[in-house]
């Protein structure tokens, strides 16, 4: 199974002809959903739903199917699925877990929107969130950077987790030193395995140190 990095919080696992995508955002790359079969999306923002992207993919590939929280599925209306904390079901033959419901809070209670994660046999992506699933993860996408999110937060949250290794997301606001900073601290924590995987770039999640 093959995880690729694309920008900010979108990833795309693939296994043979079984391509998913998850939060395909405005700083993403349009690539990413080529040839996708089916798409996940944690929650409304844009940084994780580029709506003009999404809708070019579903017209050029009608089969594409779509997932997220109900208030998100109602909007994007033609088909996208309605999935709740708790479910399970099947994406592009991939089995997924829909965890947590809400997302992290700035100040106030805002943003106060619905947010979705999803494990996917095994890989955890959280959206803007930091909810700790009961479910064993093999590998947790952290994410980096936000006004959700502190440094010490994102280390609790792997050692919450537990999982065998840990990639970043969510890291488009982040400098160049900023990246070098949250690498140092979170290759720390042992006894999960850290690495960030460049854009565009891709790990096989069969051998964890297998990158092209």
């Amino acid at each position: 199974m093959r995880l690729t990095k694309y920008g900010h919080a979108c990833v795309r696992i693939e296994d043979g002809n079984r391509v998913l995508v998850i939060d395909p955002g405005t700083f993403s790359e349009t690539e990413a959903l080529s040839g996708a079969t089916a798409v996940l999306i944690t929650h409304e923002h844009e940084d994780h739903i580029d709506v003009g992207k999404l809708a070019a993919a579903r017209k050029s590939h009608p089969a594409l199917t779509v997932h997220t929280h109900a208030a998100l599925a109602a909007a994007l209306g033609n088909g996208a699925t309605a999935v709740a904390a708790g479910d399970t079901f099947t994406a592009a033959g991939f089995t997924v877990r829909a965890v947590g419901g809400e997302h992290a809070e700035i100040i106030d209670g805002l943003p106060g929107c619905p947010n979705i994660g999803f494990i996917v046999d095994g890989v955890y992506h959280p959206g803007d969130s930091l909810f700790v699933p009961v479910e064993p993860v093999d590998t947790l996408l952290v994410p980096a950077s936000g006004p959700w999110l502190k440094l010490r937060e994102a280390i609790e949250f792997v050692r919450a987790v537990r999982p065998t290794r840990a990639f970043p997301i969510h890291d488009a606001n982040l400098s160049d030193i900023g990246m070098q900073n949250f690498d140092a601290w979170l290759t720390e924590e042992h006894p999960t395995d850290y690495a960030r995987i460049p854009l565009g770039e891709s790990v096989d999640l069969n051998k964890p140190d297998s990158r092209r």
